[in-house]
C-alpha cells in the first residue's frame, strides 16, 4: 500500500507541476484554451514510457508516441482501419500472394531532412531482428522467407532474407506463404525504419537503451518530431516540417503527460489542462453517464485483459493448479460490479468475432471442481499452497482487479495472495525477466486477425513471457495456419492451437477490453474504431489559428 500511496502522491505534484509550467504561473488561460489557439494538443498518455526505440518499445503508452514521431509503409485508415498509403505510395503482389513489391515517395525525407529511401528498411530490419536487441515483437517478421532463420541465428547472412532493396524507391519483401495481414503489420511500429546513421552515432545497431531517442539527438520520418523530453513530466513533440504531408497536418504540436494516475488525470480534464485522457476512473464512469456528459467516450476494444503465470514457479507447474485458478475468477462480477463499463467475461485469448473467429471456450465458474482441481494437485483446501504474489503495474483500476481476485481465491480456494504494485518500467523488467508469480497483463490488437493474440506464445515469442513452450503450437500457428486454402480452414486451425493454449492455460483470461477516454469537445477527428488507433497527422483543434 505504501507503494501505491507514493506513486499517487507523485503522480499528483507532477500533474500540479506540469499545470503550472504549461499554462503559466498565475495565467487565467488553461492547456485547453492555450492549446486551442496555438495548435497544441494536450494529451494524457497513462505513463512514462519504457524507450521510443520502436524496436524496443512494447506498450501502449510508447505506441502514442512513437507514432507520432515515426511512420511504416502503410497506416491504416481511422475509420475502416484498411491498409492505405504511408511512406509506401502503392504496391503491388503477386498472384501467389506471396511477394509485394512497394513504391516509396519519392519526396519521403528524415526530421533532419536526409532522403528516406528503400534501403533505409533494409538496414532497419536486419537491426529488428538483431536477438541481442532483445525486440520482442521479431516475431512479427517471421512471416518473411528465411527471416525467423535469421533471428535464430542460423543464417547469418541478411541478403538471404527475403527483404531486397531493387532501386532507391522499391522495396520488395518475399514472404514465406500468402499472410493475409501482412500489410496491417507494416503499421505496427516494430516494422518501422530507423536512422542508420543516428543509431550508429550513438552505439552499435544491437546495442539498447543509448542515447539516439534522447531529445536533441532523435530522427524520425513522421509528421512530429521530438522536442522534449522530461522523465515524469512531459514529452512534446513538434511539426516535422519534412514529412512529406506537413501542409495537411493541422496539429502544430503535442505534449503528452505520463497521467499514471487516473483520477489526477480525470481531475486535470476538468480543470481544462487535457484535451483526452488515457482512462477513466472506474468510480467516475457511472456519475458522468448519470450526468449525460458528452466528453465520456466508451467504445469496444480489440484487447483481452488477462493474468500471465510464470509456469516456471515449482506450485504453478501443474495446470490442474492453473485451470482451478481460472476458475474460480468470476468474471461477471467483475465486469458488472467493479468495472462497470461494459467490458465482456473472456473465456479465451481471442476476443470473439476478430475478422470471424471465435475461439474455443472451456471455461466456466466453477468453484465446486476448482477445489477438487486443487485437492488432486495435492493442495486440499488449499493446505500447503505456497503464498502466491499478483503484479500489477500502478494503476487504480488494476488494483481493483486484483483486490477482487484476491477475495475470490481466497474464499472460494483458501490460499493466501499477496499483492504487489510496480512502476510501469520496472514491471515490464520483471515481466521480461520472469521475476514474477501471476502477472496482470493486457494485450491490445496490432491488427485485425486472431494470429495477433496467438503468435505472441510461440516458444520464443519476446511477449510470451510465461515458460509456456508447445511445439506442436508453434507448428499450427507458423507452418499450418498459413498454407491453409481458405480462411475457414485457416480459423479452424486457429481454434485448435488456442485449444491448446487454453487446456494448458499458462494465461488466464479476464475480459474484453472497452476503451474509457474523457475527450473535449474542440478534439476533432478522433475515431471510435476498435483498436483505439488515432492519425495526429489528421486529429486538429477547433478554434486554432492557422
Amino acid at each position: 500500500m505504501k507503494q501505491q500511496f507514493s506513486a499517487s502522491i507523485f503522480s499528483l505534484i507532477s500533474a500540479i507541476a506540469l499545470s503550472l509550467i504549461l499554462t503559466g504561473c498565475g495565467s487565467s488561460e488553461s492547456n485547453v484554451e492555450s492549446g486551442n489557439r496555438t495548435g497544441i494538443l494536450h494529451w494524457g498518455n497513462g505513463t512514462e514510457p519504457q524507450s521510443l526505440d520502436p524496436h524496443i518499445a512494447t506498450g501502449v503508452p510508447e505506441h502514442h508516441v512513437i507514432v507520432s514521431l515515426m511512420e511504416g509503409l502503410v497506416h491504416k485508415d481511422r475509420e475502416t482501419l484498411a491498409p492505405v498509403p504511408g511512406v509506401a505510395q502503392s504496391w503491388t503482389v503477386s498472384d501467389d500472394g506471396r511477394v509485394y513489391t512497394f513504391k516509396l515517395r519519392d519526396d519521403a525525407r528524415w526530421s533532419n531532412g536526409d532522403v528516406h529511401n528503400a534501403y533505409d528498411y533494409v538496414w532497419s530490419w536486419s537491426r529488428a531482428l538483431q536477438p541481442a536487441l532483445g525486440n520482442l515483437y521479431a516475431y512479427m517478421y517471421f512471416p518473411i522467407v528465411n527471416a525467423h532463420e535469421f533471428y535464430k541465428g542460423e543464417l547469418t547472412d541478411f541478403e538471404q532474407v527475403g527483404v531486397k532493396a531493387l532501386d532507391d524507391l522499391t522495396l520488395q519483401v518475399t514472404l514465406r506463404n500468402p499472410t493475409p495481414f501482412f500489410l496491417q503489420l507494416l503499421d505496427h511500429y516494430s516494422m518501422y525504419p530507423v536512422h542508420q546513421a543516428t543509431i550508429e552515432k550513438f552505439g552499435r545497431a544491437d546495442e539498447r537503451g543509448t542515447r539516439w531517442t534522447y531529445q536533441g539527438n532523435y530522427v524520425g520520418n513522421g509528421p512530429f518530431k521530438l522536442k522534449s523530453w522530461e522523465i515524469n513530466r512531459a514529452i512534446v513533440v513538434e511539426r516535422n516540417t519534412y514529412f512529406h504531408s506537413n501542409d495537411d497536418v493541422k496539429l502544430n504540436g503535442i505534449v503528452f503527460y505520463p497521467t499514471e494516475n487516473s483520477t489526477t488525470e480525470e481531475r486535470m480534464f476538468r480543470a481544462g489542462q487535457l484535451h483526452y485522457t488515457n482512462d477513466v476512473p472506474i468510480d467516475k464512469v457511472q456519475t458522468y453517464r448519470d450526468a449525460n456528459n458528452p466528453a465520456l467516450k466508451v467504445v469496444p476494444y480489440l484487447g483481452t485483459y488477462f493474468y500471465r503465470v510464470n509456469i516456471r514457479e515449482p506450485h504453478l507447474q501443474d495446470k490442474r493448479v492453473r485451470r482451478a485458478l481460472a476458475m474460480t475468477i468470476d468474471r461477471e462480477q467483475l465486469t458488472e460490479h467493479v468495472l462497470k463499463a461494459g467490458q465482456i467475461p473472456a473465456y479465451a485469448m481471442t476476443p470473439p468475432n476478430t475478422r470471424g473467429y471465435y475461439p474455443p471456450v472451456n471455461l466456466s465458474f466453477d468453484p465446486e471442481a476448482a477445489r477438487q482441481l486443487m485437492a488432486d494437485a495435492g493442495y486440499p483446501n488449499g493446505e500447503g499452497f505456497p503464498a502466491t504474489e499478483i503484479l500489477y503495474n500502478t494503476n487504480e483500476g488494476h488494483r481493483k482487479v486484483a483486490v477482487a481476485i484476491q477475495q475470490m481465491w481466497r474464499e472460494h480456494l483458501n490460499i493466501e495472495v499477496k499483492l504487489l504494485n510496480q512502476e510501469w518500467k520496472v514491471y515490464l523488467d520483471s515481466e521480461s525477466s520472469g521475476d514474477y508469480q501471476i502477472s496482470r497483463a493486457g494485450w491490445i490488437g496490432d491488427y485485425v486477425d486472431p494470429n495477433n493474440f496467438l503468435d505472441m506464445f510461440l516458444c520464443d515469442g519476446g511477449n510470451n513471457r510465461t515458460g509456456w513452450c508447445n511445439k506442436e503450437y508453434d507448428r499450427l500457428i507458423l507452418d499450418v495456419a498459413p498454407t491453409a486454402k481458405t480462411h475457414e480452414e485457416r480459423l479452424a486451425v486457429f481454434a485448435q492451437a488456442e485449444q491448446m493454449l487454453m487446456d494448458d492455460l499458462p494465461v488466464l483470461p479476464i475480459y474484453t477490453y472497452t476503451t474509457k477516454h474523457l475527450v473535449h469537445p474542440s478534439l476533432k477527428n478522433i475515431s471510435n474504431n476498435i483498436m483505439d488507433m488515432q492519425r495526429y497527422s489528421e486529429i486538429y483543434l477547433e478554434g486554432a489559428e492557422d
